[in-house]
């Protein structure tokens, strides 16, 4: 073999390994930590799509599953996942998940904030306040003897999961965790998106969470802003639009 011929050679073996392309590894800057909190009524399992997504992208995704008992509980179990990381995270919140990442968004490990059709309440306020600042549209919200809230499973399918299949949405309805009201009442004191940057997505067919309450509240923390036609569940029902907010957030 000649020394040009030795020399394609070489270069063949190079390419077929991928070693003449470093570049195409991830810039060193994106963060990889991917943090997601489900919202009331909800579990972690509503997140396995985007989950799925944001693995094959190459991102190490961790889910949180707050109790649902009171705000402090709820950030006491984000900060447990945050605080198991080697590196920084972006932190998702979904619904009420977004008063919660509002919290615990102030942990170090936390870079940025995504909000998925989310409250994102100032310092003062709660779910519960900023609800009744733009009320939505559903009337499903009941409430228990004890004081937790839960949705009416004969209006769920409409006013919290439309765009679902009608099957899942029934087993939604009937594993529903109850959100404490004291949860719902209890206010932010130190909000993280006064800190570090924002993310958020509009659900413009939302009727948990008035559309035009979440164009206020992402404004006002001059988030980088989309709008996706879904219903609130939007990361079960776009869960490719989501997972692109997530990823730009990371980068």
């Amino acid at each position: 073999m000649t020394k040009t011929s030795q020399r394609l050679a070489a270069i063949a073996l190079s390419l077929m390994s991928g070693a003449a392309f470093p570049a195409s590894a991830a810039p060193a800057d994106i963060t990889k930590n991917i943090v997601l909190v489900h919202g009331a009524f909800a579990d972690g399992s509503g997140w396995a799509a985007v989950k799925a997504i944001l693995e094959k992208d190459g991102y190490k995704t961790f889910i949180v599953q707050p109790p649902e008992t009171s705000l402090e509980d709820d950030v006491a179990a984000a900060n447990r996942v945050l605080n198991t990381l080697d590196g920084p995270a972006v932190l998702v919140g979904h619904s009420y998940g977004g008063v919660i990442i509002t919290e615990a968004g102030n942990n170090t490990h936390v870079k940025s904030l995504v909000y998925i059709a989310a409250f994102q309440p100032d310092a003062g306020e709660s779910l519960g306040s900023l609800g009744a600042k733009m009320p939505p549209a559903s009337k499903a919200i009941q409430q228990t003897s004890d004081g937790f809230l839960y949705l009416n499973q004969a209006l769920f399918h409409a006013d919290f999961a439309a765009d679902v299949p009608a099957a899942q949405a029934d087993l939604m309805s009937k594993s529903q965790v109850f959100l404490a009201g004291k949860a719902a009442g209890t206010p932010v004191t130190s909000p993280a998106w006064k800190s570090k940057p924002s993310f958020a997505m509009v659900a413009t067919k939302d009727r948990s969470i008035n559309p035009e309450l979440q164009r206020f509240m992402y404004k006002r923390s001059n988030a980088h802003v989309v709008e996706v036609a879904s219903s609130h569940v939007a990361y079960i029902s776009h869960p490719a639009d989501v997972a692109a907010l997530i990823e730009k957030a990371a980068r």
